[in-house]
Order: structure tokens, then C-alpha cells, then sequence
């Protein structure tokens, strides 16, 4: 008897391997996905900006790599005692604002410079919903972008984080599947432009977006899953990655989301990355990401009695694994954990 829904993952064209690096940007579940990439040693950057939910702020973020886009302080604004930028999350805001920049900075020139040489983008959609900047807000806080991704002073400019600020100075919009499609579309084609070897995999978010409602929720996520495969159908380089379709309709029950009954739990995240490497990645990757594993597992493993010979021994054959392991797939990077073992003996 079965107990969950078959699903039917199509392998793209080109499979993921360790030899292609890898840009994430989107919302939180992309960091669940970007973490244990990078726990696996593939070569990824995540969120340049932080996180981003919606697709204005996703495709503005875009742009701003290919163009190298360097802030100055009049891109900031101050709130809460730290100077802040509507464009990034607020581990970028900081109580020095030549600091807040200088983080804002390098992270765009990274981004820039990995985005050049990436042979994958991966894009989590979270939420169509889009808050926009009104007269409510003070002057000096009315810096937005327009929805073709240039930054812009003005009311009614989409912010990427609202850093809690007074729920007055914004509009909630629920973006149109045309103006998803017309951002997402722009920024693309930028991209693709400056980058034309590069391939790109999409994916929506199964967190729920509760605070919209249930039924708006579904709204938004309906409207981001009609212009995704919108655009898979339009360009042959471009694949659709059901982590959604994975938690909501083959996991489907509660038990494997968090505490709070919105995001999905360690098991659940586990499962759609097993799906991933499963369908996404090809043999040689798959068979490194496994032995891999073991070594990132032995790395983090807390001993009772670390002053024993036992452990040393178990120290001492680690670093050898890891050490082999690198000899045998040149591209891996296990220099991390080489030092760690050897310099616990």
C-alpha cells in the first residue's frame, strides 16, 4: 500500500555538478537548500542581499549584480538607532553607516564577480505580495526601486525588507501575474545577457506566508507557480524544481513543519534535498556529496572523552579520509576539515 503521492521529477537537460558554481537567491527555504549545498563543499553563494521573498525584490537584486551596483549613503536611512537599507535584509544595517556600505559593497562586488562565472541560478520565489513605500514615510526613508529594478526615491517604490518600521509608511500590493512576469522577464534577460552559459532553476517556497491569510496565501503562491512555468516553457535553459509540490502534496501533514506550522522541519528540507541530489545532480556528484557527508558528520561530532586514544585514533583516520577523498575529486575543498582533525590530535 502506498502512503504518499508519486511525483514525477523531470532531470534537466545538464545536471548539477561540483565543477559548476552554484548563485541561490529567494527567500528563507533558499538557505535551507544553500546551507546543505554548502555543508556538501559544492561552490555556491546565497542571498547577496540577504533574504528576499518577493519577485521585485528578487529581480532588482538581479540587476543590481550584472550592473555592480555600489551604494552610497544617500541609499540608506535611519531607523531604530541603525542605518538601514530597504534593498537588503538587516544583517547589513549596522549603527556605523560607512559600515552598513562597506558590508552592502563587498557583498554586491562577490556577487558581481561569482554571478560572471556561475553556471546555475537558483531562484526561490516566496510571496507575490509586495510592500511599497507611501507619502506616510518620512522623506528621508522614501527610497525604493521601480519595478524594472532601477533604485529610485519616491512613494510607491517596492522595498525588499520593511526593518520594522511603522506599518503606515507602506502599501500592500499583490502583484499582478503580469507584473511577476514583466520583472522576472527584465531581469532575466539582463542576466542571461551578461552571463549566456548560465541555467536556471526555480523553485516556490512551501513556507506559508500565514500573516496574508490562508487564502491569500494561496493566491500568491498561485501567481508565482503560473509565471515560473511561464517562463520554463518560454526558454529552454530554465527548470522548474517542485520543492513546493514535495512538502505541500507529498509530505502533506503537519508533522513535518516546525513549531510554528509554517516552515518546513529538518526532515521535511532533508527529503526535498535527497529529491534534489536525486534528480538534479549527476552520478559522480551524488557519490562524492555522499562520502562527503560522512566526513562533514564526523567534523561536527562532540566526543565524551576527547583526551582518549580511541578518539585520537578516530581523529587520526578522519583526516586521512578527508585527505583522500580530496586527492580523488580534485574539485572538493575538505582543507577545512583537515586542519580540524589534525589539529585535535
Amino acid at each position: 500500500m502506498d502512503f504518499m503521492l508519486d511525483i514525477n521529477i523531470p532531470a534537466p537537460k545538464d545536471l548539477v555538478n561540483y565543477r559548476e558554481p552554484i548563485l541561490l537567491t529567494g527567500s528563507c527555504f533558499t538557505e535551507h537548500i544553500g546551507n546543505s549545498l554548502q555543508d556538501l563543499k559544492f561552490d555556491v553563494l546565497q542571498n547577496p542581499n540577504g533574504i528576499l521573498f518577493d519577485p521585485a525584490s528578487v529581480a532588482a537584486s538581479l540587476v543590481s549584480y550584472v550592473q555592480n551596483k555600489q551604494y552610497s549613503a544617500s541609499d540608506l536611512f535611519h531607523l531604530h538607532e541603525v542605518w538601514q537599507s530597504w534593498h537588503h535584509h538587516s544583517r547589513f544595517s549596522h549603527v556605523d553607516w560607512e559600515e552598513s556600505l562597506q558590508m552592502i559593497n563587498a557583498s554586491q562586488q562577490r556577487a558581481h564577480d561569482f554571478l560572471k562565472r556561475a553556471k546555475w541560478l537558483i531562484i526561490t520565489l516566496g510571496s507575490a505580495f509586495s510592500y511599497r513605500l507611501t507619502d506616510n514615510a518620512p522623506a528621508d526613508a522614501q527610497i525604493g526601486f521601480d519595478t524594472t529594478g532601477s533604485v529610485a526615491p519616491g512613494r510607491d517604490h517596492a522595498v525588499a525588507n520593511c526593518h520594522r518600521a511603522p506599518g503606515q509608511w507602506f502599501r500592500k500590493h499583490l502583484m499582478t501575474i503580469e507584473e511577476i512576469n514583466t520583472v522576472l522577464d527584465n531581469s532575466l534577460y539582463q542576466v542571461l545577457k551578461f552571463n549566456p552559459s548560465l541555467r536556471v532553476i526555480f523553485t516556490v517556497s512551501p513556507v506559508r506566508h500565514i500573516r496574508d491569510g490562508v487564502v491569500d496565501n494561496n493566491r500568491s503562491k498561485a501567481r508565482l507557480l503560473e509565471v515560473v512555468h511561464h517562463l520554463v516553457n518560454k526558454f529552454d535553459r530554465m527548470y522548474y524544481f517542485p520543492a513546493y509540490e514535495l512538502v505541500i502534496d507529498v509530505l502533506r501533514d503537519y508533522r513535518f513543519y516546525d513549531i510554528d506550522m509554517v516552515h518546513p522541519n529538518y526532515p521535511a528540507t532533508s527529503f526535498v534535498l535527497e529529491h534534489f541530489m536525486k534528480n538534479y545532480t549527476d552520478a559522480e556528484s551524488q557519490q562524492a556529496a555522499a562520502e562527503v557527508q560522512k566526513i562533514v558528520i564526523a567534523r561536527k561530532h562532540k566526543p565524551f572523552h576527547p583526551a582518549t586514544e580511541a578518539h585520537k585514533k578516530f581523529l587520526a583516520s578522519h583526516a586521512v579520509k578527508a585527505k583522500e577523498l580530496q586527492e580523488r575529486y580534485p574539485f572538493l575543498n575538505l582543507e577545512e576539515e583537515i586542519r580540524y582533525f589534525n589539529s585535535m590530535l
